[in-house]
């Protein structure tokens, strides 16, 4: 397996100061700076933009979908995508959300085994029909949901959250961007109290 970068990342000392410190309150917070950081990081302004979208969808109070909820659709339709970084990376934010140390392999490898609600297993419908047939959505595609209890604007967030990872999948993918060793122990061994 090539796990060489075909575009290096940038160092840290040479960040422009706003995105500098952002990467440094995420290596505060996780211990680490996942790669995802500097590898953006060689375009500025398109590092701005990507964070400023990821935060606006994964990042919001409103709405009905939980953290978890969120990751749920990273990670499968990561998966779907045959995205290594983020499943990896979103996979352990999922079973830290969850607190369900198997969830993140069942939803990447078959989400519909899962150990998953079914409000989840219909969000997770929903999302996989956006990332790999979104031309065939229609209006049946929408009752399921609104079943749930996923208002509009939740379902715009499901659809939103799978088209941004698909952008992210494949720029990941195409450079290369391999999941920091740390991602792949997050969240499966329960923390001793």
């Amino acid at each position: 397996m090539n796990t060489t970068r075909r575009y290096p990342a940038p160092e840290l000392k040479d960040l422009p100061d706003d995105i500098r410190a952002k990467v440094l309150e995420v290596q505060e917070k996780a211990g680490f700076v996942p790669n995802v950081f500097l590898a953006f990081a060689r375009r500025p302004a398109e590092w701005r933009a990507f964070f400023a979208y990821h935060d606006a969808l994964m990042l919001k109070e409103e709405g009905s979908l939980t953290k978890g909820d969120r990751e749920m659709i990273v990670t499968a339709t990561s998966a779907a995508n045959n995205c290594l970084y983020c499943v990896v990376a979103h996979g352990a934010l999922l079973r830290i959300y969850e607190k369900k140390p198997l969830i993140a392999d069942q939803v990447a490898v078959n989400y519909r085994k899962a150990d998953i609600t079914p409000r989840q297993m219909a969000m997770l419908d929903f999302a996989m029909k956006v990332c790999l047939h979104s031309d065939e959505i229609g209006e049946d595609d929408f009752t399921p949901l609104s079943t749930h209890g996923f208002t509009d604007e939740d379902i715009w967030d499901i659809a939103a959250i799978t088209a941004f990872f698909g952008l992210s999948n494949r720029m990941a993918s195409f450079a290369n961007m391999m999941p920091n060793p740390e991602f792949y122990l997050m969240g499966r061994v329960p923390k001793q109290k």
